[in-house]
């Protein structure tokens, strides 16, 4: 647990745990936090391989509220992945990428790959398949093993949005067994994706890295 008060209560969510129930493990968070906690109400998703910051709520008025500022974008979230292959380190740049839904669980691009552009450090592609904005913001920070660790900023909140732009740019996130060929068939916990940072208007939440995250 991170924080708890009478009307949120914040946790570090482990990788490869689902927060609800899903047809691969009946094992779910939503259900062992409320056996502890009580009535509980949710804000926001995290994937199940992705690791860190989940907020909750305990009442209905706070979980509109919040789930309000999600909507109009004034929360900030901040991730940290390692991704494989060499990302340059330093200088922040930005995906405008438009998602669709892709074949089964997948998502991919509104666009093909070949036709992504970068101009001043901002990679687009032009839409030709019916999708949603998808923007975010990432940068390299270090590089060790053929991978490096990266900072990233969703400014939009569409499933498996960091996957899916770091993926299809050609730096897929370590362990991602659906978008990263060199980890196909991995579990869930494989995946090198964290929320280490939440900005809400109630307050700052941070969750640090995983000790198996040892590369």
């Amino acid at each position: 647990m991170l924080h708890e008060d009478e009307s949120l209560l914040v946790v570090d969510k482990p990788g490869g745990i689902a927060l609800l129930k899903d047809r691969q493990d009946p094992v779910c968070l939503w259900e062992q936090l409320r056996d502890r906690y009580g009535k509980l109400y949710l804000v926001h998703r995290l994937d199940k391989g992705t690791s860190g910051v989940l907020v909750l709520a305990k009442s209905q008025a706070v979980q509109t509220r919040l789930t309000r500022a999600f909507e109009q974008r004034t929360v900030s979230k901040h991730y940290l992945a390692w991704v494989d292959g060499s990302l340059p380190i330093g200088d922040t740049s930005i995906a405008d990428l438009p998602l669709c839904r892709g074949r089964k669980s997948r998502y991919r691009l509104a666009g093909e790959r070949v036709r992504i552009e970068l101009t001043r450090r901002c990679f687009t592609v032009p839409q030709d398949r019916e999708g949603v904005a998808a923007i975010t913001r990432f940068r390299g920070l270090r590089q060790h093993g053929g991978r490096t660790l990266v900072a990233a900023k969703p400014l939009t909140g569409r499933t498996h949005q960091l996957r899916v732009h770091l993926a299809w740019l050609g730096w897929p996130i370590s362990g991602d067994h659906l978008y990263n060929p060199r980890s196909r068939g991995a579990p869930p916990g494989d995946l090198r994706l964290h929320c280490a940072k939440l900005v809400l208007p109630v307050g700052r939440f941070r969750a640090a890295l995983p000790a198996a995250w040892d590369f």
